[in-house]
């Protein structure tokens, strides 16, 4: 039976050569936060771009669909990779692609080229999920949850902050200006990973297929990963439920909010971010399962206070940081868990692990959609509670085998 605290291996112990230095982890957080920026620059300039580059409305919502469809393919194709080759160069050479792709988006002249050089600035963008496990590594297993907090906050913080910063550079000059601004930052967070973050010894030799493989091999013989690869989708299905359907919720009857207003009010999840640490400090001293508890049901609260915000927007906002908070609690004491399974294969379970949590936002979203035309907010209240609820029910069953 696999335990959900592993022990300490050679690859595990504490090296205080190594163990990264909270400036470091706050320079890994910021890099990480730029990363991610890139997918949703497009969301808040939808409209700008379609009509200056004369685009339908399906070949403009296309973009958010090429962000998700582009980062899903990174943490298939690209991540497994930090296994075998040495990290840093790796992370290095996915952040400079990034700022590539990104000038190329700002000088796009039609849609089809934006289009492509969406899909890539998102494929090279899971460059900061490579950092993450770096830093995992570079961490002892006493602080391994707070250092994976700490750089994972720059993660979200990146999605929650970039709508907004999008929205006020394209007021100074035009929808191109934020992919120009970003190109630049990630050509300086390139040069910075590659003069501050340490080499590691490579984990792995194994040729490229095999490690592919190896990665779906991981989640046949971790029964942890397994579960807990479940219980981030669900709980990030239910979390994207929220986000998806807020849009509609706000921008109708009774608030009529504009696109930057509905913007600016998605900024209260940076709440969940701020919890991170304290959740992290409570998966590092044993207390994982309780953490993951706790998250879940407060998942499934929020919801149930949710359902009272379709026409108040104090439960509303309330609500929504029950979500985050709880949200955010899950991901990282399952991270503390999954990082903890085999050290030689951190960048394999963490591409396990990523591409089901996306996957389980993705068909959130897609569902809220569905459900909002069927039944509206309380429709939506239903489904995302009904999938709090598995992540619960999940949770209970590993209490079972734990």
């Amino acid at each position: 039976m696999t335990q959900l605290t592993a022990p300490l291996r050679a690859s595990d112990r504490p090296r205080k050569d190594v163990e990264p230095r909270r400036s470091l982890l706050l320079l890994l957080a910021v890099a990480t936060g730029l990363s991610c920026a890139g997918n949703y620059v497009a969301q808040p300039l939808l409209d700008l771009i379609s009509r200056e580059l004369h685009l339908g409305s399906v070949l403009a919502g296309l973009l958010v669909t090429a962000s998700q469809a582009g980062y899903a393919l990174g943490l298939l194709l690209l991540v497994p990779l930090g296994d075998v080759v040495d990290r840093r160069r790796l992370a290095v050479t996915l952040f400079s692609a990034t700022a590539l792709f990104l000038t190329v988006s700002a000088l796009a002249s039609s849609g089809p080229v934006l289009l492509a050089s969406t899909v890539l600035t998102a494929l090279a963008s899971v460059g900061a999920q490579v950092v993450v496990a770096h830093a995992a590594t570079l961490a002892t297993a006493e602080n391994r949850g707070r250092a994976v907090a700490l750089v994972m906050s720059g993660v979200l913080l990146g999605g929650l902050l970039a709508r907004t910063a999008a929205g006020g550079l394209s007021e100074l000059g035009g929808w191109r200006t934020p992919y120009a601004v970003l190109a630049v930052l990630m050509a300086g967070a390139a040069l910075t990973l590659h003069r501050r973050l340490p080499r590691l010894p490579v984990s792995a030799d194994l040729p490229y297929p095999a490690l592919l493989r190896s990665t779906f091999a991981l989640l046949r013989e971790e029964p942890v990963l397994r579960r807990r690869a479940l219980l981030g989708a669900l709980s990030l299905a239910s979390y994207s439920t929220q986000l998806t359907a807020l849009t509609f919720l706000l921008s109708g009857a009774p608030f009529h909010w504009s696109a930057p207003a509905i913007g600016l009010f998605g900024l209260v999840g940076a709440v969940g971010v701020l919890t991170m640490t304290f959740a992290a400090r409570l998966s590092d001293r044993g207390h994982v399962q309780k953490v993951t508890g706790v998250a879940t049901v407060l998942l499934l609260a929020g919801w149930l206070i949710l359902l009272a915000g379709e026409r108040s927007l104090l439960w509303l906002a309330v609500g929504v940081v029950a979500l985050n908070i709880g949200q955010q609690a899950v991901l990282n004491s399952s991270q503390t868990v999954i990082y903890g399974l085999r050290p030689e294969a951190r960048n394999r379970i963490n591409s396990a692990f990523s591409t089901s949590f996306f996957l389980g936002g993705t068909v959130g979203s897609a569902l809220a959609s569905l459900v909002w035309a069927a039944a509206g907010w309380p429709g939506v209240s239903t489904l995302g509670a009904a999938l709090a609820a598995g992540a619960v029910g999940v949770w209970l069953w590993e209490r079972t085998r734990d």
